[in-house]
């Protein structure tokens, strides 16, 4: 499974939150704009694979924190069970600028995805279950 589809699972399943956000902002005369990956009432979440490219994860989590005034958050997918080269740098660039760095492996929220229908189940025997 993508970024994208991870993204989706984590924010509307696990963190409550909205996926894909835009937020406005001028540079000079033109108008810009950023998409968070996962934003909740409190948080902006810049969600990453372990992968090279996730390497500006802790600048665009404090440019959404910026635009928006709420906490800015890097969750890391690990793919492959163990903390790599990239992961390494991008935990220690967030806790040198003061953003939570999370982890989360990506056959969690496959499973968490696969077994959401089962939480919601409420159950019609005696105690409720």
């Amino acid at each position: 499974m993508n970024e994208v589809g991870l993204t989706a699972i984590f924010c509307a399943l696990i963190a409550g939150g909205k996926s894909e956000t835009p937020h406005g902002y001028s540079a000079g005369y033109d108008l810009h704009r950023i998409r968070v990956d996962c934003e909740t009432a409190t948080e902006v979440i810049e969600v990453r694979l372990d992968k090279r490219s996730s390497l500006d994860s802790v600048q665009q989590a404090l440019f959404a924190a910026h635009l928006t005034g709420k906490e800015p958050v890097v969750l890391m997918i690990d793919r492959d069970g163990r903390t790599g080269p990239y992961e390494t740098r991008i935990k220690a660039a967030a806790g040198m600028a003061g953003v939570e760095y999370r982890e989360m492996a990506a056959d969690f929220l496959i499973r968490w995805q696969m077994t959401s229908y089962l939480r919601s189940y409420r159950g019609s025997g005696p105690s409720g279950l």
